[in-house]
C-alpha cells in the first residue's frame, strides 16, 4: 500500500484538527468583536442574537482552553491570547473566502473575477467600503483578496497572482507602477491606564525610539514608516510584541499590553470611545501615502480599473464612519 504524502493529514490528524479548530462562523464573530470592540455590535453584524454570540464565544474559549475576551460595561476587548488567536483567525477566514470566490468563478456563477492584494490597514479599514461600492456597480464580479504586508503585495503582483494592489509604505515598490490614492497619519496610542496616557509633554523622538512597542512585522508599511522616521534616533527598540495584522496590534494595545504606532484610519472609534488615548510626539514625521499599484508597463483593466476609480469616489473618511 502506498503511504500518503506527509503534507496530507491522515484521518486521525483531520479529526484532531476538527476537534481543536473552531468553525468559520465562530472565527468571523471573533474578528467582528475585535474590529468593533463590542459583542453586541458584532452579534448584529453577523446576524445572531447577543446571547447566542456570547454563548458561541464561550464555547470557543472552552474548545481552545484560552480566555479570548475581557467583558466590561464599556464593551469587550481581546486578551493578549485573544489578540494572537484573532490574528490567526483572520488568515483562516481570508483563505476560506478566497477558496469560495475561486470555486464560484470556476463554476461559472460570476461574469468576471478580480484578484486584489492589499496591505493590512487598507485591507481592514478601506477596502471593504470600496468592494461594497464595486459590488453595487458590478454584482457579477467575484473578488478574491490576498492580504499581507506591503512587501507581500508587491511579490503577488510581480508573480501575476493579483490584478491590482494597495500598499502603505514609504515609496512605490520596485518593478511596479502606481498612483497615490490617499494620505494617512500614524499616531502613537496607548491604553488609558498606561503612563504615557497621562503625560503633559509630548514624547521626544529618543523616548519613542527607546520604548518597546507593539508593532507590525518588518515589511509592513506601518513598520517601514516608523523605521524611517526613527532612523536618525537609532531606530525603534526591539518590539514588545510583533503581530501580522493591524486589528491584532490594536487589540493588544487596548488590552493594556503596551503602546503602539497605528494608522489614524484604524483607531478613530477607539479614541472616540476612550479605549485608546493618542500620545503626542514631537520632532517625528509619521505621515505616509497610500498607493494603488500594478505591474510596470500595464494599466488596470476591467474590474480592476473600476475599483481604482472607486478609490477616488469613496473617500477615506466614509470608511471610518
Amino acid at each position: 500500500m502506498t503511504e500518503a504524502p506527509e503534507s496530507v493529514p491522515g484521518p486521525g490528524a483531520a479529526a484532531r484538527l476538527a476537534h481543536r479548530v473552531p468553525d468559520l462562523g465562530a472565527l468571523q464573530l471573533l474578528l467582528a468583536v475585535a474590529r468593533l470592540g463590542s459583542l453586541g455590535r458584532a452579534a448584529r453584524e453577523t446576524g445572531v442574537t447577543q446571547p447566542a454570540a456570547s454563548s458561541r464565544i464561550r464555547a470557543m474559549e472552552r474548545q481552545l482552553g484560552l480566555a479570548l475576551l475581557e467583558r466590561s460595561p464599556r464593551g469587550s476587548r481581546l486578551t493578549e491570547a485573544g489578540a494572537l488567536v484573532t490574528d490567526w483567525a483572520r488568515r483562516v477566514v481570508e483563505a476560506a473566502e478566497a477558496f469560495d470566490s475561486g470555486v464560484q468563478a470556476l463554476c461559472g456563477r460570476r461574469d468576471a473575477r478580480l484578484r486584489v492584494a492589499a496591505s493590512m490597514t487598507i485591507a481592514e479599514y478601506l477596502l471593504p467600503g470600496w468592494l461594497i461600492a464595486l459590488r453595487a456597480e458590478r454584482p457579477g464580479t467575484a473578488v478574491s483578496l490576498l492580504a499581507g504586508n506591503s512587501l507581500a503585495v508587491a511579490a503577488h503582483l510581480r508573480a501575476e497572482e493579483a490584478d491590482l494592489g494597495f500598499v502603505e509604505g514609504v515609496g512605490k515598490p520596485e518593478g511596479l507602477d502606481g498612483t497615490v490614492i490617499a494620505r494617512d497619519r500614524l499616531l502613537v496610542v496607548a491604553a488609558p491606564g498606561h503612563p504615557w496616557a497621562r503625560r503633559r509633554e509630548p514624547l521626544t523622538p529618543r523616548e519613542l525610539a527607546g520604548a518597546p512597542l507593539i508593532l507590525r512585522e518588518s515589511g509592513s508599511g506601518t513598520r517601514q514608516v516608523l523605521d524611517t522616521a526613527l532612523a536618525r534616533h537609532g531606530g525603534p527598540a526591539a518590539p514588545l510584541l510583533e503581530l501580522a495584522s493591524t486589528t491584532a496590534v490594536k487589540a493588544a494595545v487596548v488590552s493594556g499590553a503596551g503602546p503602539s504606532v497605528l494608522s489614524e484610519l484604524a483607531v478613530g472609534e477607539e479614541l472616540s470611545a476612550g479605549r485608546l488615548v493618542e500620545v503626542p510626539v514631537a520632532g517625528v514625521r509619521l505621515r505616509r501615502e497610500l498607493r494603488a499599484v500594478w505591474p510596470r508597463g500595464t494599466r488596470p483593466a476591467g474590474p480592476a480599473r473600476e475599483l481604482l476609480a472607486l478609490t477616488r469616489r469613496v473617500p477615506a473618511r466614509q470608511q471610518r464612519g
